[in-house]
Order: structure tokens, then C-alpha cells, then sequence
């Protein structure tokens, strides 16, 4: 490889658009991804008191 075929090759891949779309997909996904997290892990402490309050008001301390 010559350095002339080198600089070719890096300013082809500087001009290339493509993998930008990629990583914003990329990131977009992982932004979807902790956010669904988050709302499972504040909806899940939420179910959970109120089954322990629905278990707590049918059989008493036995939960």
C-alpha cells in the first residue's frame, strides 16, 4: 500500500455517512433500552407494595 492509496482510503471512510446512522441507531436503542429498565424497576417497587398491602388486608401478618 502506498501513502497515497492510505490517504484515499482514510478521507473515503471520513466522507462515509453511513456508520454515523449506525451509531445513532446505536445509541438510540440504548436509550430506549434504559428507560424501559427504569420503568420496570419503578413499576416493579410499585406492584410489590401494593401486592404486600393486598396480601397484608386478606390474611393478615401471615404474608
Amino acid at each position: 500500500m502506498t501513502l497515497q492509496t492510505i490517504r484515499t482510503l482514510i478521507s473515503k471512510f471520513a466522507k462515509d455517512e453511513d456508520g454515523l446512522t449506525i451509531v445513532e441507531y446505536a445509541v438510540a436503542g440504548g436509550l430506549v433500552t434504559v428507560a424501559v429498565a427504569a420503568m420496570f424497576v419503578t413499576l416493579g417497587g410499585e406492584v410489590n407494595t401494593k401486592i404486600t398491602a393486598l396480601c397484608t388486608a386478606v390474611k393478615g401478618s401471615a404474608c
